[in-house]
Order: structure tokens, then sequence, then C-alpha cells
């Protein structure tokens, strides 16, 4: 394995941070450009993200998902990590994670004496129970203007169509406050809230999330039969939105990121070196931070330790390589390990005592593979 196999995202001309701006400005909303290129003549789009399915997955199991592989064929970029809490926030804001500020799963955040988990929006480790929303709010953690807010000035309706633990979350407030949310109880209450929404108003912006491909190749794995049967009800999905899609309407299914079978497993909590002078360890197996004491100690042994199938880069040189974006605030930079450790092969650094859940999982994400990092970009116009 070489670091070649890696990729850096490709901020600004595909990635999923440039997918909203360009809607956007399809439906009419001034301050930005169509990055790329969609020149969609359309009043109403939905963006379908589909958790968990890689641009590669899909082209693999192309008989599985027949509607979605009828479409013509084009890719994103997730942004770095590759994980669900970074992309959402990508999505809903246009920017990379050095923009926005949410760099990782877990993540330290100045002032804070234990990590900050993103997506659960909580604080973890020992210490008292509080109130993240509060101590924590959304609004300060991602000060920046969303999408769904963008929208709304520009006089687009900006709806949500989502399960309700989405609902008022702290991820949802930090990526897409804006707009008006719809539970979803189910998939056809799914499917059902899109068309709804579709025909809320002359200019309409929906966004839906789909979890449950994501779910099963965690638990089953990316490669299992299970994750084929789920495929094929997330095309399902897509090709029931799109055949009752109003006139001059557009669907476009994306997703948050791809997934690898992890098959070597190295765990944090029982080795007998990799703890040395490390304060706390941020992210997930195939993309973490490392606080440190000693940097350039830990630099040492965590690259003796994990040997060729991991790339062990400082906070400066993740940076500086173009992981996080081409500009990063001063907030996103405060958050980042003082190492950034990424699998290149089929690895992860697992902690079997902290996460034991975690580490149990089949499927993973987070590092800057092809199959974790491309996504499809596929677009029905009706």
């Amino acid at each position: 394995m070489t670091e070649d196999l890696l990729l850096v995202p490709r901020y600004g001309t595909a990635s999923l941070a440039d997918l909203l701006p360009s809607v956007l400005t399809c439906l009419g909303a001034p301050g930005d450009t169509d990055r790329l290129g969609l020149a969609l003549d359309v009043d109403r789009v939905c963006v379908l993200l589909v958790d968990g399915l890689g641009a590669q997955a899909l082209a693999a199991e192309s008989a599985v998902a027949p509607f979605l592989s009828g479409l013509p064929e084009a890719t994103l970029d997730a942004g770095f990590p590759s994980t669900t809490a970074t992309s959402l926030t990508t999505l809903g804001t246009g920017l990379p994670s050095g923009q926005h500020g949410i760099v990782g799963y877990s993540m330290r955040l100045p002032g804070e004496d234990r990590l900050f988990n993103s997506l659960r929006w909580r604080l973890i480790g020992a210490g008292p129970k509080v109130d993240a929303l509060s101590v924590l709010p959304p609004e300060r953690i991602q000060p920046h203007r969303t999408i769904f807010e963008r929208a709304t000035d520009a006089g687009i309706a900006a709806l949500q169509v989502a399960p309700s633990y989405q609902d008022g979350s702290g991820l949802t407030m930090a990526g897409w406050r804006g707009g008006e949310f719809r539970t979803a109880y189910s998939v056809g209450d799914l499917i059902d809230g899109v068309l709804t929404a579709l025909t809320s108003a002359s200019k309409t912006l929906v966004y839906t999330y789909h979890s449950e491909l994501d779910t099963t190749g965690h638990v089953r794995g990316p490669a299992s039969r299970a994750w084929q049967f789920e495929l094929a009800n997330v095309d399902r999905i897509a090709a029931e939105i799109a055949a009752r899609l109003p006139a001059r309407s557009a669907l476009i299914v994306t997703a948050d990121h791809g997934m690898v079978e992890l098959v070597e497993r190295i765990d944090f909590d029982t080795h007998p070196y990799l703890s040395e002078n490390v304060t706390a360890l941020g992210g997930e197996p195939r993309a973490r931070h490392v606080y440190t004491d000693d940097g350039a100690a830990v630099a040492d042994t965590w690259r003796g330790v994990l040997g060729n199938g991991f790339l062990v880069r400082t906070r400066e040189e993740a940076i500086e390589a173009g992981w996080f974006g081409p500009a990063l605030t001063r907030d996103a930079v405060a958050r980042i390990g003082d190492l950034v450790v990424i699998a290149r092969g089929d690895g992860g650094v697992v902690r079997s005592g902290a996460e034991p859940l975690q580490s149990l999982m089949i499927g993973h994400h987070g590092s800057l593979t092809a199959a974790e990092l491309r996504v499809p970009l596929r677009i029905h116009r009706a």
C-alpha cells in the first residue's frame, strides 16, 4: 500500500461542498455560481442524501440499483474526514470542514476537558452530565450561514424531510437551520413528505435523508447480501420519487461517504505504546485526531507501530496537503489533532474499552481512499 492510493478532495470543482451552492444558483439565488455546471432549468429540487453510499460500491452493484445506475454517471468528493457529521454539515453550509469547523466525528474544543461528539452533539468521557445544546450552542460551534438560510432569504422555500431524532438536534441546527422540518416516520412517509414539500411553493429546495444503508454496512459489511438488499430499497425510493416529481423539478441523489470493510484492527486501549504522551484520541478508526503532549515523539511511535498501512501527519502537514479545504478558520485549526492519522488500506485504530460497539463494526469510513471519499451524483429531471 502506498500514499498514492489516497485522494485529496476536489474542493471548489467537484466536492459535496459545491453541490447546494450550485443548486441555489440554478434556482435563481444570488451570491454564488453553478460550480458543478449543473445547468438545471427547474423550479424545484430535492436532494436525497443516502448515508453510506459510495460511488465505487454503486458502480459495482449496478444490477441491484437499476434506476440509479441508469442515470448519467458523475461523482463528488465527500471531503475530509469522510464521515456523516462532517459531510452533512458540508452539504448544509456549502463549506469544507476547515471552514465550518466540524472536523471529525469527535474532536477537542478549546476550553473543554472532554472530547465533543459532533454527531451526537454531546461531551464524551467521564464528567458531569451537561446539556450540550445550551453549553455548546450549534450557532457558536458552526457560525456560518447555512444553505437553507440563504435559500429563505432568496424567496426559496427550504424544507428538510428526515427522521424525528434530527428535528432540533445539534447537528441539524449547525448545518441546516433556517428551513422547515417535516418528520418522516417511515419510507413511505419520506416519499410522501418529499413530494408534498416540493409543491409547497413556486420555488423549493428539499433535503431528505436515508440512513439504513449506512447502518447495514456498519453491522453486516458493505459487501454483504444484506447491504445489497438495502441498496435495492434505496433504488426503489429514488425511483418512486422520480416517477412522481412535479413539472420543472429535479431529484439529485448523493451521499456523505462510502465504506470499507475493516480487516486489521489495532487497539489503542490495549496496545502498550500507542497511548504514551497521548492526552486524547478523537475521530474514528480510519481517521484519528491524536492530541498529544509531545507530537514528535508520538508521531515516531505511531509510525513505527502502524507501519505502511497508515499515514501519520502533523496538523500543519494535513492542512498544507489540503485535506480540510483551501482555507481554514482559527476555530477549525484549534480543533484538529496535533497529529492526524488515516488508514491507507483495510485497517483502523479501534478502542475496545472506550468505543466497544464501534470497535466491533465491520464497515467503517473516514479516510481518503476512493471507496470512502468518492460519492455518487445522480440527477433525474422531470
